[in-house]
């Protein structure tokens, strides 16, 4: 599953022209062919890295265990926590 991810086209989160945040303007369903306009802001987690991403969903299968999280990379517990926290803190810029 988490190939998947890798191997997927990444949705761009910013303007390839100004580096401004881009901004979702429309869904549509491939089965019915429904189609939901407006003006939507991209969600927080979408806005993060891949990398980011990958961390934060590896967290959560780990059951949100730090050191099952450093035994799993094969890294310090201390360097798993600084890299949760840099996301914390990130995840809180996105959102201001």
């Amino acid at each position: 599953m988490e190939n998947k991810m890798l191997n997927r086209k990444s949705l761009p989160i910013c303007c390839p022209s100004c580096g401004d945040r881009l901004r979702v303007q429309a869904l549509k369903c491939p089965v019915c062919e429904t189609r939901i306009e407006g003006d939507y802001p991209l969600p927080a987690f979408v806005r993060l890295s891949v990398e980011e991403q990958r961390f934060l969903l590896d967290f959560v299968k780990c059951g949100g265990s730090l050191k099952e999280m450093a035994a799993q990379l094969g890294v310090s517990y201390p360097t798993v926590r600084n890299r949760l926290d840099e996301l914390i803190e990130h995840l809180k810029q996105l959102e201001s």
